[in-house]
């Protein structure tokens, strides 16, 4: 889709600014007047992880003038793999503030905003406020559905990225864009899938430069709609393969009941946004309410250990990430056999079952199905493999 620049040209270059966009000024649909909206635009990035750091690193090369960041987490060695924008000294540092040192040093002409804060219903409106755009790198629905809503209710463009293992996914959602034709996030996604139906990057892992291939491809979408240059992701949903080195488009159409860009919306600027973590939730009600007095910490296994206890520990995570730490004498059984009932003739009947997983989700969804079968003293340890190597056993790598 064709759209009108975003944002009014600056009143100029200078001679500085003229000599390090001179790549750009010598494209004629870019121009002086194309870099002066870049200069002029305001961009917020929510994430500065592995899809906001390569979508900071190339809109502050490109030439925006301000960059807002929203992070509220630190740098963790393990994001060293895709979140470019950090490096091993930024370890234990806040994200934002890496990110601005790195984008300072990229570009020096570029104004970096911290919003070091975590996002929600209370301040999402005025966060976003001030910006043309919004460019998304989170990886959790509750955010995702927060900042598109949010995002329609002020009539900004939502730049939208998704990445997992090998595939990836972009779009532009704009419900306010010219022609009252354009689709939102909820447009294509109404609901949220079931909890723990779709593993997040932490569980399932993802391709590092594939981060960089959906970042830049968001950051070419911001700068075609700052400037009003080509076509537009509006409508439209890019998928990629990397294994099959395959892009393909897919129409997405506006839902004329979605409810929140549709004829009759049920959010509005008068009702208010939702709770976007009750929306989307975190674990099943079932799983839930299996956990409630059937969770154990790692410092209670470590005490049935040391005292001889006789249970049985099934680690419900998959084979590769077994691979990579585990407790010790812990029987690797994947969450998908548990759920689907094939593996609970495995068990034993004549003493507790312990699970555990990563953290803690997948082993409580494991845990409903093991109660609802009937093995009603089983327990799941909270924190998983992760509270195991930061509170019983240091010297094992987490993940």
């Amino acid at each position: 889709m064709s759209l009108p620049a975003l944002v009014e040209p600056a009143s100029e270059l200078t001679v500085d600014e003229v000599r390090r966009y001179s790549r750009h000024l010598i494209i004629p649909d870019v121009g002086m007047t194309g870099q002066k909206r870049l200069k002029n635009a305001k961009v917020l990035v929510v994430g500065a992880g592995g899809l906001g750091s390569p979508a900071l690193l190339y809109l502050a090369a490109a030439g925006v003038g301000t960059l807002g960041i929203v992070d509220f987490d630190v740098v963790d060695e393990s994001n060293l793999q895709r979140q470019i924008i950090h490096g091993q000294s930024d370890i234990g540092k806040p994200k934002a503030v890496s990110a601005k040192e790195s984008i300072e040093e990229a570009n020096p002409y570029v104004t970096v905003v911290l919003h070091e804060e975590r996002l929600d219903s209370s301040n999402v409106m005025d966060v976003f406020a001030p910006y043309d755009l919004i460019v998304d790198g989170t990886d959790n629905f509750a955010t995702r559905y927060l900042v598109n809503d949010a995002a329609v209710l002020l009539g900004k463009p939502y730049v939208w990225g998704s990445i997992y293992r090998f595939d990836g996914q972009a779009s532009v959602f704009w419900a306010a864009a010219p022609g009252g034709e354009a689709p939102c996030y909820r447009c294509l996604y109404p609901e949220p899938p079931p909890p723990g139906m779709v593993p997040s990057c932490a569980e399932g892992g993802v391709l590092g430069v594939l981060c960089a291939s959906i970042g830049s491809i968001q950051v070419n979408e911001a700068i075609k709609l700052i400037t009003g240059i080509g076509e537009a992701l509006v409508g439209r949903l890019t998928v990629y393969d990397a294994l099959e080195m395959q892009y393909r488009n897919v129409k997405v159409r506006k839902d004329p009941e979605c409810v929140v860009c549709g004829k009759n919306p049920e959010i509005t600027l008068e009702t208010g946004l939702i709770d976007y973590e009750a929306f989307c939730g975190t674990i099943s009600d079932e799983a839930a309410q299996a956990a409630k007095g059937s969770t154990i910490s790692v410092k209670d296994l470590k005490a049935m250990m040391d005292a001889g206890k006789d249970f049985h520990l099934v680690d419900v995570r998959e084979p590769n990430e077994f691979e990579i730490v585990s407790i010790p004498g812990a029987t690797l059984i994947p969450k998908d056999r548990i759920l689907s009932g094939e593996a609970l003739s495995e068990l034993p009947q004549d003493k507790p079952v312990v699970l555990h997983c990563k953290s803690g989700a997948r082993s409580a969804e494991a845990l409903a199905v093991l109660k609802d079968a009937g093995f009603s003293d089983a327990v799941h340890v909270g924190g998983g493999v992760i509270a195991w190597a930061n509170q019983i056993d240091p010297s094992l790598p987490t993940y």
